[in-house]
């Protein structure tokens, strides 16, 4: 179902609002990230002309067809890769996005630092914990993400802002959501990445503070 981009992006502001003001957080310390993968420039274009700026992509080669244009008549436009990464991809990462929510893996993190060494760019940095143990899902297993986390930090000196996860399909967030800001906070990370368009306001309640919405914006896919 085609929705209408403006009316769509500003019930998802106003929930956004809604969510954090019952969790007695500021509306503005939460990011809005519009999830425009499989949607083409002409579908992004009403969202980009109702306001929004931060846009958020699940595979780079797709991303880099539809935003190197799309930047050149829009400023300050803020790109994030929000699905997983290969390391055949690292330069064309570093080089076409603002922030990465995927880093997973040592040899995906040693790949990442060694292209913002060559670029002379520093871009943000989630790392993905996989809070399920789905072995069919990306992100670093919950036993290994505090060795992780330090290598990412102590040893490739990496900017990580935050982290990010995706809990199991058909199991309630909450459990997935606090877990991933227990770990963060133990670890001294301000940034949470968690909350998709059937649970962001659960994942406000648990401190939120990047929310990747797509449908409720752009419509089913």
């Amino acid at each position: 179902m085609q929705l209408n981009p403006h009316s769509a992006l500003q019930n998802v502001q106003d929930r956004i609002a809604a969510a954090a003001r019952l969790a007695g957080r500021d509306p503005e310390s939460v990011a809005l990230i519009a999830v425009s993968k499989t949607f083409d420039a002409p579908d992004i274009l009403p969202v980009l002309a109702a306001g929004q700026r931060r846009f958020g992509e699940n595979r780079v080669q797709e991303a880099t067809r539809k935003w190197p244009h799309l930047r050149e008549s829009h400023a300050n436009l803020e790109l994030h890769l929000i699905g997983p990464l290969q390391t055949n991809k690292a330069a064309d990462a570093v080089g076409l996005f603002d922030v990465i929510h995927t880093i997973d893996r040592p040899r995906i993190a040693k790949a990442i630092a060694s292209e913002m060494r060559k670029q002379g760019k520093i871009i943000k940095l989630f790392i993905q914990v996989n809070t399920g143990d789905e072995a069919q899902k990306a992100g670093v297993h919950v036993g290994s993400a505090d060795t992780f986390i330090a290598q990412c930090r102590d040893t490739l000196l990496l900017p990580v802002e935050g982290l990010m996860c995706i809990p199991p399909l058909h199991e309630a967030p909450d459990r997935h959501f606090a877990q991933l800001a227990d770990m963060a906070s133990r670890h001294g990370l301000k940034s949470l990445s968690m909350g998709m368009s059937g649970d962001f306001e659960t994942a406000i309640r648990y401190g939120a503070t990047h929310v990747r919405v797509g449908s409720a914006i752009f419509g089913a896919r």
